[in-house]
Formats: C-alpha cells, sequence, structure tokens
C-alpha cells in the first residue's frame, strides 16, 4: 500500500496522541479538516496555540486557567472550610456540573504510582499540605478514582489530614444509580455494602 506523504502522516500521528483517538478516527479527523480547509481548521489552529501560550495552573488549586488565580478560588461565596481533592481538571468539571458542592478544589493532576514515577512531589503534596494548614479547612473530601493507585493517593492525603486534626472523608462509590444488582461486578458490590449509609 502507497504510505501518506510525510507531512500527512505527521498530521494523523499528532491526532493519536489525543485520548480516546485511534488511527481511524485521526484519519478522519484530518481528512475532514483538509477537506473542509477554511475558517474552521485555522479557529481551531489559532485557539490551540493561543490556549497553550495563556492556560497555566492555578496558584492555589491548580486547575487549568489563564489568570493567576481561578475564578473558584476566588469566589468567596463558597465554603473555604471544605477541600476537595481531585485527580483531574475534568473530575473537577464533572462534581462542578452537580451543583451540589460549594467547597474549594485542589487538584493533584494524577495520583500516587511509584511504577511510573510519581510520588508526593509529582502531585505537589507539600503544597496540598500548606493549603490545608494555613487556610484553617475542616474538612478534606477524598474524590480519586476507587483503583489501587487512586485509593493509595486517599489514604496516603487522609493521613496527612488526620496528623493536623482535619477530618478527612472520601467520596461513596458502589451501585450506579438505575443499575441492576444482577449486572454489578462483585469488587462493586462489596464497595457497596462496605459503604452502606444508614437510612434515617
Amino acid at each position: 500500500m502507497k504510505k501518506f506523504s510525510p507531512i500527512l502522516q505527521d498530521l494523523i500521528d499528532a491526532f493519536k496522541q489525543l485520548p480516546g483517538i485511534g488511527i481511524k478516527s485521526a484519519q478522519r479527523i484530518v481528512f475532514y479538516l483538509l477537506k473542509n480547509n477554511d475558517d474552521k481548521s485555522q479557529f481551531i489552529a489559532n485557539t490551540l496555540t493561543a490556549s497553550l501560550e495563556s492556560i497555566k495552573e492555578c496558584s492555589k488549586c491548580r486547575m487549568y486557567t489563564d489568570a493567576e488565580v481561578c475564578e473558584i478560588c476566588l469566589d468567596e461565596k463558597r465554603n473555604n472550610k471544605v477541600l476537595c481533592i481531585i485527580e483531574s481538571p475534568a473530575d473537577l468539571l464533572a462534581i462542578e456540573n452537580t451543583q451540589q458542592f460549594n467547597g474549594k478544589y485542589f487538584v493533584l493532576m494524577g495520583q500516587l504510582s511509584p511504577i511510573d514515577g510519581i510520588g508526593p512531589d509529582e502531585l505537589k503534596i507539600n503544597k496540598l499540605t500548606e493549603l490545608i494548614i494555613n487556610n484553617s479547612i475542616e474538612e478534606v473530601i477524598l474524590a480519586s478514582s476507587p483503583t489501587v493507585e487512586g485509593e493509595a493517593t486517599a489514604n496516603y492525603i487522609a493521613s496527612i489530614a488526620e496528623n493536623n486534626n482535619i477530618k478527612a472523608s472520601r467520596i461513596a462509590y458502589g451501585v450506579p444509580v438505575g443499575g441492576e444488582l444482577e449486572y454489578v461486578d462483585s469488587n462493586t458490590l462489596i464497595q457497596a455494602i462496605n459503604n452502606r449509609n444508614i437510612i434515617d
């Protein structure tokens, strides 16, 4: 089979680097952009360039922002005493979309994984510890993923909170709303049983 031109192959390979984009999807995106070589493609290119130049981590919570401090950290109506600790900016957006949490956040930008070379320094745990102590935080909500690495991360941070006499809670997880028990895997059922709540 005849190969693509090098520049075309580079463009396809670039899109393949994105999560969830395989070779076929990358090809479709590239061919669409080239076929419709108009303002839309230029807008994407310009926006991407401008974003990479201006977006950075918030100096307090590490969420992506184009300012020194993000809007959530600046919002005086939010509860400054409760800090939700999450793994990624996507997790922050997911929680914000529920409109049920009114505290502040800290984004770890990952989870502890010694095998991948990710330790406390990479997650800026020292910065988190300073934030907890200097802002008189009363509770940290640990919202890391229910994976081995996520649990290790939650336990590590919970021990820091405990050492500073701060309440640490873990988000509940288990059977999804609308789910039927016969289709739920055993590990999820175990967690649901272990994290059961008393009915008032």
